[in-house]
């Protein structure tokens, strides 16, 4: 009976430091980094500070006046949305002309229509890697490699992000709902009139 009670003992010690040891790594591992939960939490304050929703998210008429439309957050032009051309703007000091929805924008680079930045596998972020978004983000061109990042992007200033504010800000992104929205290619200055 000791033997046994003994055994069950020594049997409940091991598996009890073992659960302390495992149990400890991971908090040290924890505390080596930032935790998931914080580098999405930096990354909506980002976006929030950057003032993403102003022109990722469409914009709707509220009672209280022009509002973006949450329901849609970060999802880019409405692809319902199909915009007439472009106002052609008389001689003078205005450059552009955007949207109601303030996703489609206008001027001598020809029209943008802002990114789905929801991680929806087929027409947002959702195959994208924080190294493509990080590319991105720093060249101005599409995965670092491709078509130019048109106005109104405020390009320069998020270039000069540092890497980690560029990874909390894919993170908050790829934590988001996925909205189904594929967004019109950018229309080249010539066909935009």
């Amino acid at each position: 009976m000791r033997i046994k009670t003994f055994a069950a003992a020594a049997l409940f010690a091991a598996l009890a430091t073992t659960t302390t040891t495992a149990a400890s790594l991971a908090a040290a591992s924890a505390s080596a980094s930032p935790s998931n939960a914080a580098l999405i939490e930096r990354g909506g304050a980002l976006v929030k500070f950057g003032g993403c929703n102003d022109c990722h998210t469409p914009w709707k008429m509220t009672d209280q006046g022009p509002a973006p439309d949450m329901t849609r957050m970060l999802s880019g032009h409405p692809e319902q949305l199909v915009m007439p051309p472009a106002p052609v703007l008389p001689p003078g000091p205005w450059l552009g002309s955007f949207g109601a929805t303030n996703t489609a924008w206008a001027g001598p680079w020809g029209v943008s229509f802002t990114a789905n930045l929801t991680p929806d596998p087929e027409t947002g972020l959702g195959k994208w890697t924080a190294a493509d978004f990080i590319a991105t983000l720093r060249s101005g061109r599409h995965l670092g490699r491709g078509r130019e990042l048109l106005p109104p992007m405020p390009t320069p200033g998020v270039a000069s992000l540092s890497d980690d504010d560029l990874k909390a800000l894919f993170a908050y992104l790829q934590s988001i709902p996925a909205v189904k929205n594929h967004v019109p290619s950018p229309v080249a200055p010539a066909a935009a009139h």
